[in-house]
């Protein structure tokens, strides 16, 4: 059976066909699926979802990426996790690709939401892009990670360097592969898929985006993970019921809550 760690099936082009989209999961093995939060007016959405389908479970957080939205605060969050179906803080980090100028708003906002995951004991789930130096820099000195007392988190839709995803090991964060990994073009990111070990990854969707071969260039969701799982295990010369296996046990021993 497959998990899929990461997924917005609240948003509109999955929310209109959830019985189609939960068909699918079953027809492919995908048990459970983690709907993500990207900004807190949405997060009823997200909540709502997993209270319905005992399959889904939910995270609370605003995105990097979210500039004009309501920003939250370290009580708001740990208020709005206490809830058996949050699993985690997020998601959450640095986005240096899409937004240009003073970013500084977003550092903070990455501080509140560490701060958030430290009092709640909630892992957190990170989006990096473009700014790994700097999230790198922020988890260490907001003590993110289980090494530093912290819940530890996985750093999502992962595509930053070997030494990125050594450094966030090292600070007790799984590393979760999307599609992206599926890719003819994404033959560095092989590379680093192959030296993360099994034990610490996770599979992803990051649906509706980022769907994996074959199914490139069309609407991502949750079922489509086992494609990740398929890639990983030729990459990696695992037998595929191994990977599944792993990144299954791997989603419930960091995403306690779920288990």
């Amino acid at each position: 059976m497959y998990i899929d760690s990461h997924c917005h099936i609240n948003f509109p082009e999955l929310a209109e066909r959830l019985p189609g989209i939960f068909g699918k999961m079953a027809e492919n093995k995908v048990t459970h699926a983690l709907c993500v939060s990207v900004n807190l007016p949405e997060f009823p959405q997200v909540l709502a979802l997993a209270e319905q389908h005992p399959n889904v479970f939910a995270s609370v957080g605003v995105h990097p990426d979210y500039e004009d939205t309501p920003e939250p605060d370290v009580e708001q969050l740990v208020r709005l996790a206490d809830h058996p179906r949050i699993v985690a803080i997020g998601e959450t980090g640095l986005d240096y690709y899409r937004l240009e100028g003073d970013l500084e708003w977003q550092r903070e906002r990455f501080r509140t939401h560490i701060r958030a995951s430290r009092a709640c004991g909630k892992p957190l789930i990170i989006h990096t892009r473009s700014a790994s130096e700097d999230t790198l820099r922020i988890m260490r000195e907001e003590g993110a990670g289980s090494d530093a007392g912290g819940a530890a988190g996985v750093m999502h839709c992962f595509t930053e360097s070997l030494e990125v995803a050594r450094a966030a090991m090292d600070m007790g964060f799984y590393i979760s592969f999307s599609g992206i990994v599926t890719f003819k073009s994404a033959k560095e990111l092989q590379a680093v898929a192959q030296e993360v070990p099994l034990e610490r990854m996770l599979i992803e969707t990051d649906s509706p985006y980022l769907a994996p071969v074959p199914y490139r260039g069309k609407t991502n969701e949750p079922g489509y993970v086992c494609h990740v799982a398929e890639f990983i295990a030729r990459l990696k010369n695992l037998p595929l019921e191994q990977v599944a296996r792993q990144t299954t046990e791997n989603f419930f021993t960091l995403f306690k809550a779920a288990a």
